[in-house]
């Protein structure tokens, strides 16, 4: 088996991506709007977004796909623009992907390994076997997933330092998407480092060290998912016996919502306190809280608020 250091030369030192005052104008259209972020070595970063935040362009600009129009990406030291360089630390999952039709899964992994950063031969080969793909058929007889499979295998088995991944689960079932999560996690503990773009947020939350939320183009949000969630509010529900408790006006409360004669629920920023007192005057059966999954915190920064 081939090591994973004789795929890929190692990377010089700095931060895994260093994002400087991006910016992209596609005419009068500002795609990427100042841009600054770090995504450090060994991490799982998670990049955010709805459809036309500016997180393709963002990935084009750190492949060397398009050039900025101000500011700079850098892949390990090395500037984006220069691809060849940048290239030979990176593997590339899109989240659209297309093959060369005529050739079989087996050949399009080899050709691959050949003109990218390489690939470890023993660890492609249980790729193949964990995604099910059959290496066989030509790529024109390929469903959307098995497309999928084929660039997940050969960015996977490259061990490149960087993967970076866009929308790479568009297609899986849900076995496969739980299989990639084995792969992202065993990565990780590899000490690479993986940009992951999804709209699947339950995958983000699962994996991610820290996450960026973009809108129009501009960086809202970027933290760890505890401190996300720290700074949004907590979800409290309680049943009760007679009245329910005066929560109106009370500091901290919002969204309070009568479930049935017997429950409500609410939202709670801040210090406790003042919620706690109002309760005690009522007769409280019953009390649960929780924390904001990421779809409520990603939601919430979009003004739709959580539900």
């Amino acid at each position: 088996m081939t090591s994973a250091s004789a795929l890929v030369p190692e990377p010089r030192s700095g931060a895994a991506v260093a994002i400087e005052h991006l910016s992209k104008r596609f005419g009068s259209i500002l795609a990427v709007d100042d841009l600054t972020l770090e995504v450090a070595r060994g991490e799982v970063f998670g990049f955010l977004g709805p459809n036309g935040a500016g997180k393709s362009t963002t990935i084009r600009l750190l492949l060397g796909l398009i050039r900025p129009s101000a500011g700079s990406v850098r892949v390990f030291g090395d500037a984006a623009a220069d691809v060849r360089r940048a290239h030979r630390h990176l593997a590339y999952v899109p989240a659209d992907v297309a093959l060369w039709p005529a050739l079989t899964g087996a050949e399009i992994l080899h050709l691959i390994a050949a003109t990218g950063p390489g690939a470890d031969p023993g660890y492609r080969d249980e790729l193949i076997e964990l995604f099910a793909l059959d290496t066989g058929k030509p790529a024109k007889t390929y469903s959307t997933g098995n497309r999928q499979k084929v660039a997940l295998v050969a960015a996977f088995a490259s061990r490149a330092p960087l993967l970076v991944l866009d929308e790479p689960t568009s297609g899986l079932d849900p076995l496969m998407e739980h299989r990639f999560r084995a792969c992202v996690e065993q990565a990780r503990e590899r000490g690479q480092t993986v940009f992951l773009s999804s709209h699947q947020l339950g995958e983000v939350e699962a994996l991610c060290d820290r996450v960026a939320i973009l809108r129009a183009g501009r960086l809202v949000q970027i933290a760890t998912l505890a401190e996300l969630r720290r700074l949004r509010r907590t979800v409290v529900e309680i049943t009760h016996r007679g009245r329910p408790p005066a929560l109106d006006g009370v500091d901290g409360v919002e969204s309070v919502e009568v479930l049935d004669e017997h429950r409500l629920r609410f939202t709670l920023s801040g210090t406790a306190a003042p919620a706690l007192r109002a309760m005690a005057a009522a007769e409280v059966t019953g009390l649960t809280s929780r924390e904001p999954s990421l779809e409520e915190i990603f939601l919430d920064y979009y003004g739709q608020g959580a539900r």
